[in-house]
């Protein structure tokens, strides 16, 4: 499937966009779009994929996504059933780049804020003990209006230029060149992936999901995303054991196998691998015993 360009839509009175999704569906497809996305998962949970990155996210991460930068955000399964007991909450604002005008941006005053904008184009997520205020302005925002809901938005973009831990998402070498037809297999290869990862996948089967030969899947893969399909797989199955082992549900030998590794020698290798914690210690920082 093609990465998708989305029109982001704007009040008459408005100079972007702010609102408050409840659906697990809304953000689910392999999209694109002028507009810089600043998103703050209030409630909900699952895998998010900018760029060559692929990472879960979790309850209470924000995240900034720059112009033109394909990404999707896949809620975990849970979120999809009739009778589900989770929710989703998740409030996401749209803005563009020259929004306060180039002269605005430039001034000296504002060089964090310019070079953090400029970073967000390979896709931020924002750490630190700041990201309660972030939120709460965040929330504010969608209930403002007029000049308020532009000093709320600056607020916030100050907050995180000057005050946050950022951390850069897809790789250095990532192009944002959607235009290419390499681009439009990868939101199919992704998805493919997420949902038969527990089972092997051979070279031939994803090669045909991405309509071409194995040989130049392999290629075509290690080239947009800087990683082997090998590695991108492992790299699902580790976040996959990383919630099983934060649900607490399961012992480290079920974990293993509930996320698709075949034995626990390897499993325990590419978690600390990926992790840089054996997957006991990793459990034993979230779960109070």
């Amino acid at each position: 499937m093609k990465p998708q360009l989305l029109k982001v839509s704007f009040g008459p009175a408005q100079s972007f966009s702010v609102r408050q999704d409840s659906q697990p569906s809304i953000n689910n497809k392999w999209h694109y779009h002028q507009e810089l996305e600043l998103i703050h998962f209030h409630k909900g949970e699952g895998m998010q994929f900018i760029g060559d990155s692929m990472r879960r996210f979790n309850e209470g991460d924000i995240l900034l996504v720059g112009p033109y930068l394909p990404h999707y955000w896949r809620f975990d399964d849970e979120y999809f059933e009739e009778r589900r007991h989770s929710s989703v909450d998740v409030r996401v604002a749209h803005f563009r780049e020259d929004l306060w005008g180039s002269c605005f941006i430039n001034l000296p005053e504002n060089k964090s804020l310019k070079d953090m904008l400029e970073q967000s184009k390979r896709g931020l997520k924002v750490n630190g003990g700041n990201n309660t205020a972030i939120a709460s302005l965040l929330a504010k925002m969608l209930h403002a209006d007029g000049a308020q809901r532009l000093i709320l938005l600056t607020q916030i973009l100050v907050e995180i230029a000057s005050k946050s831990e950022v951390e850069l998402l897809s790789s250095v070498g990532f192009q944002s060149t959607v235009e290419q037809a390499e681009e439009e297999r990868l939101k199919d290869v992704y998805e493919y992936s997420y949902r038969n990862f527990r089972k092997r996948i051979s070279l031939d089967e994803i090669a045909e999901i991405a309509n071409v030969s194995p040989n130049s899947f392999c290629r075509f893969f290690k080239s947009r995303t800087q990683k082997t399909y090998s590695q991108f797989l492992t790299e699902i199955k580790v976040g996959q054991a990383c919630k099983l082992l934060i649900e607490n549900r399961l012992n480290v030998k079920q974990v293993c196998f509930s996320s698709g590794f075949n034995n626990f020698t390897s499993f325990y290798k590419s978690f600390k691998d990926i992790t840089g914690r054996s997957p006991l210690n990793y459990q034993k920082e979230y779960v109070n015993f």
